[in-house]
């Protein structure tokens, strides 16, 4: 690929709005079936300016969809048993289909066992241990919804994954992990980086799909990529100049690898969005497992 050609930019912000369209559709036709929409539950503790923006984000596309919102706001000093209580009540609601704890947590929460607490049928954010199991076994179930996002813009733009290789730089349980499961599922030759690993910049350049999840901004530089691989950021890193402006970035340095790269996801606009349309895509799931639709 020509190093001056700019690279084809994959739309998560396109394809969220066509996943929410067609989940609008859907539910439209089965409510009156049913009785009842879909309802998808968000607890947010505290006051994190950034879970804020991702928690009025996400009751705006149930709206949208004609889902229900249902979330609570707790408050921060809320105790481990208070919110694990909130949990349980949740697990038992019967217009509940889906509930997401929205992280980061306050300090004095553990937030693995809370995860843990919610049944693995209404786990929309697809990170309980029986979910992320038959991820493992390749059996149907529901996935983590950021790696799930970045799969589905994939299969969307008929990006070849068979017998590609793949290199996933982060291993978190979120989505370096589980994302390196699904694109081995699909016969990629996966490879995941992390911050320990050697020669980081070599075992980048070798990929054919590279995926950049490690929090940093612009960690991936252009002399990091092969010429005409697919690039995936799943990054978003909020940085400030001199001057005191802000924006958010990825963690690949957009302007420099869009240069080499064949495609690649803007920040915003290419992974987030799709976050969401699979968390509303899990609820919709859940809530046709319920009723066998």
């Amino acid at each position: 690929m020509n190093q001056n050609q700019d690279s084809i930019i994959l739309d998560g912000k396109a394809l969220a709005k066509k996943i929410q369209t067609e989940l609008q559709t859907k539910i439209a036709d089965l409510q009156p079936k049913i009785g009842r929409p879909p309802g998808l539950a968000v607890l947010m503790v505290g006051d994190n300016p950034a879970s804020a923006v991702y928690v009025r984000n996400k009751a705006k596309a149930c709206n949208r969809i004609g889902m229900a919102s249902l979330g609570k706001h707790l408050p921060e000093n809320i105790t481990q048993e208070a919110l694990a209580a909130e949990i349980s009540a949740l697990n038992e609601d019967d217009n509940v289909d889906g509930i997401l704890i929205q992280l980061p947590l306050p300090k004095h929460l553990d937030a693995v066992s809370l995860l843990h607490q919610i049944r693995p049928d209404k786990d929309a954010d697809g990170l309980h241990p029986l979910n992320l199991g038959k991820l493992v076994r390749s059996e149907f179930g529901l996935r983590s919804c950021t790696p799930a996002g970045v799969m589905k813009l994939l299969a969307e733009y008929n990006i070849p994954l068979q017998g590609k290789k793949a290199v996933v730089v982060g291993r978190s349980i979120l989505v370096g992990k589980p994302l390196a499961l699904m694109l081995l599922e699909k016969n990629a030759t996966v490879t995941i980086a992390h911050s320990k690993t050697q020669n980081l910049a070599q075992v980048c350049q070798e990929a054919d799909i590279l995926v950049a999840a490690v929090g940093k901004p612009e960690t991936i530089t252009a002399s990091m990529v092969k010429s005409g691989a697919v690039v995936i950021d799943v990054g978003i890193n909020r940085i400030t100049d001199q001057e005191g402006n802000s924006r958010l970035v990825g963690d690949v340095d957009f302007d420099s690898v869009s240069a080499v790269a064949s495609y690649i996801t803007p920040v915003p606009g290419g992974v987030g969005p799709m976050t969401v349309a699979m968390l509303l895509s899990n609820t919709y799931w859940s809530y046709c497992q319920k009723f066998n639709f």
